[in-house]
């Protein structure tokens, strides 16, 4: 064989060994992408749970405390905007921090609604109210999972976005960065329940 021969073998093979390593790092972000929106699926499947479940709450409550009704507006409130966040930030680049910042006003709500509840001896012994407490419960659990895992699989989005080499190809053909479904800096803090009212 000539040196010449051998050389556009070398090639060659190069050649191939960059468009494998293309196409696999290609693939690898759209996986990772799609895992990002199964993710946030999740999360969104489950706060439409929570939200749905938040009428037949403020009933329950309603029926035995009826003049708390600055507690019962807000969280009526709240969830109204969670509905309204979900539906007009549906495919927005916002849509994280817009539904974050909705479902963050809705969890306080619902804090102070239950913190409210306590006053009530009667409401607290009613299995209604004991079911959709409950009930909560398990959601509150399963978006707090679900919210995890969404931001696991974006900070590894994210980091393989930015890593060298797959930069280039996540640059080449405009993979985006996720965003993260992160609390609002009044959700970190401990709402205050006054019931000198």
């Amino acid at each position: 064989m000539s040196t010449l021969t051998i050389i556009l073998i070398v090639l060659l093979v190069l050649i191939v060994l960059v468009v494998l390593w293309a196409i696999s790092a290609y693939n690898s972000l759209v996986g990772l992408r799609n895992r990002v929106k199964n993710g946030w699926s999740q999360i969104d499947v489950v706060l439409k749970q929570r939200s749905d479940l938040v009428p037949n709450l403020v009933e329950t409550v309603k029926g035995y405390a009826g003049h708390e009704s600055g507690t019962l507006t807000a969280v009526t409130q709240a969830r109204a905007g969670t509905v309204q966040a979900a539906a007009s930030a549906q495919d927005d680049s916002r849509s994280v921090a817009t539904r974050a910042q909705a479902e963050s006003r809705l969890s306080s709500a619902l804090f102070n609604l239950m913190a409210t509840a306590e006053a009530y001896p009667d409401l607290k012994a009613n299995q209604n109210f004991l079911d959709l407490q409950s009930q909560l419960s398990a959601l509150e659990q399963k978006i707090a999972y679900a919210r995890q895992f969404y931001n696991d699989v974006t900070q590894k989005y994210d980091t393989r976005i930015q890593q060298v080499p797959s930069n280039i190809i996540a640059s080449l053909f405009h993979f985006q960065e996720a965003q993260y479904f992160e609390a609002e800096p009044e959700a970190r803090q401990v709402p205050k329940v006054d019931f000198s009212k």
